[in-house]
């Protein structure tokens, strides 16, 4: 049987210091190198209510599948977050790429999945989905010819890493 939505392009967890997990990345996977955003922003849904979520992202590979690290900085109601305000820890959502998120959507969602948050910044729009009887874990998809180029400049960087320059950062409050 073939996968439904296609390869899994990106892992993602989230971490309470971006700074120190993309280190022992580095030290102990040997993973890099990274491209770190700063002060990204992401007006979405989440379970139906309106949200305004800041975080800064750590992206890196291994082989062909993205690894990214993020730290929400707002304290917003999110997917990131427990409705304490506490960071939800370690393994996040793994994603899939799309050209089409309405009719992926459609598709998930008549595959039983139920939407728990949407958002866009820029250039993307993404879907995070529940699947009932598979706690901790979100299913994102995400409609982006820039994180198709992202993905693909990433890979080719990681093919030919030495080690040096282990992360760049480009901070969106500084464009």
């Amino acid at each position: 049987m073939k996968a439904k939505y296609g390869p899994i392009a990106q892992i993602g967890m989230v971490t309470d210091d971006l700074d120190a997990s993309i280190a022992r990345w580095i030290d102990t996977m040997g993973v890099g190198p990274w491209t770190v955003f700063r002060n990204v922003t992401l007006t979405g849904q989440f379970r139906g209510r309106d949200t305004l979520i800041r975080m800064d992202v750590g992206l890196a590979y291994q082989g062909d599948t993205q690894i990214e690290l993020i730290h929400v900085t707002n304290g917003a109601a999110s997917p990131y977050l427990a409705p304490d305000g506490t960071a939800l820890l370690g393994m996040h959502h793994v994603a899939w790429l799309t050209d089409d998120l309405d009719a992926l959507l459609v598709n998930a969602l008549a595959d039983g999945l139920q939407i728990a948050f949407r958002a866009e910044s820029p250039g993307t729009r993404v879907a995070y989905l529940e699947m009932p009887g598979e706690t901790g874990v979100f299913f994102e998809f995400i409609e982006s010819a820039q994180t198709r180029q992202l993905i693909a400049d990433g890979i080719a960087a990681t093919k030919n890493w030495n080690g040096s320059d282990p992360v760049q950062i480009i901070d969106f409050d500084r464009l």
